[in-house]
């Protein structure tokens, strides 16, 4: 399925996530949360290839291309628009959280063009993160609608053209609604996936495949989520059967894209900000984005329309 990782040199990350592949750059865009950072490859994507950074005045959770050029942002007190790289953010929608506790985490456009961006509890001590929506088509004044609630981490986002994928991480569960899009209302929700958590896995002797975090779809509708913690992406099918266990070479994998011309390139970004040192001399490259050519193709970013 899948050959040889590699890193990209210069893409070392305390919290790398948010990864897409920009189809009219032919660049690889992400973001480092912790490190106040988007970074984006610049020329023929290699081990090599030179990375750009980007500073932001607060962490990013999130980012999405617009369709009539650069960003959209969620930095932790709002959701802004990037029009060029490095230039003035322009603030579209304030957050409507207490950005003391709460913060923007996981989120992406869905295949209407509007944005999509869940929140996450840092002191873990409720919860009251959510999913919101942001519609900025047709003239409409920009504002965060909630969609979802009730989570701690938002995480997992993805959709199909009739269902939504979202996570609450330490849930350990992948949750899936049914989605009218057009008119943008959610049904029923059930359980795609149940994970065992630490505790579980230790009581059955077992060893810990990590949390759901970050995910992405292949051109097959399958769902391929990063295992924060189990060093393994995960490709569930549509009724949540693994199909696939990929072994990644970093203990934290956080969000995986696929991108390339041909969108047979499988990205993952990683995470090293907070993990014990032992580990970390056994993965120095943790943090990095990593890369490898898989026979699947994935299915290519949405844009932001406003």
């Amino acid at each position: 399925m899948a050959g040889m990782w590699t890193a990209l040199t210069h893409s070392l990350c305390e919290l790398g996530e948010s990864p897409f592949w920009h189809p009219h750059e032919g660049a690889l865009y992400w973001l480092d949360i912790p490190g106040r950072a988007l970074l984006r490859t610049r020329g023929v994507l290699n081990a090599d290839v030179p990375v750009e950074r980007w500073p932001m005045p607060q962490e990013p959770g999130c980012i999405a291309p617009a369709r009539r050029g650069g960003l959209v942002v969620a930095l932790r007190d709002g959701v802004y628009r990037a029009p060029s790289w490095g230039g003035a953010l322009q603030l579209m929608a304030p957050a409507p959280h207490d950005a003391a506790t709460l913060r923007f985490n996981d989120g992406k456009c869905d295949p209407l063009g509007r944005f999509w961006a869940g929140s996450l509890n840092e002191p873990k001590t409720a919860r009251d993160a959510t999913l919101y929506c942001l519609d900025a088509r047709e003239g409409r004044q920009p504002a965060l609608q909630p969609m979802l609630n009730d989570a701690i981490t938002a995480n997992g986002l993805a959709f199909t053209p009739r269902t939504l994928y979202w996570t609450d991480t330490p849930s350990h569960a992948i949750r899936a609604w049914d989605w009218q899009p057009v008119t943008n209302t959610l049904g029923a929700a059930r359980v795609l996936h149940q994970f065992a958590d630490k505790a579980g896995c230790a009581s059955a002797g077992q060893p810990y495949g990590g949390r759901p975090d970050g995910a992405t779809l292949d051109a097959q509708g399958r769902y391929w989520v990063a295992m924060y913690e189990g060093a393994q992406l995960l490709c569930l099918d549509a009724e949540g059967a693994v199909q696939q266990s990929l072994p990644v070479p970093a203990q934290c994998p956080t969000m995986p894209c696929f991108g390339g011309d041909d969108l047979r390139t499988l990205f993952v970004t990683t995470g090293r900000k907070g993990r014990p040192p032992d580990e970390l001399q056994r993965q120095p490259q943790a943090g990095h984005v990593w890369m490898t050519r898989t026979e699947v193709q994935g299915v290519p970013v949405d844009f932001f329309d406003d």
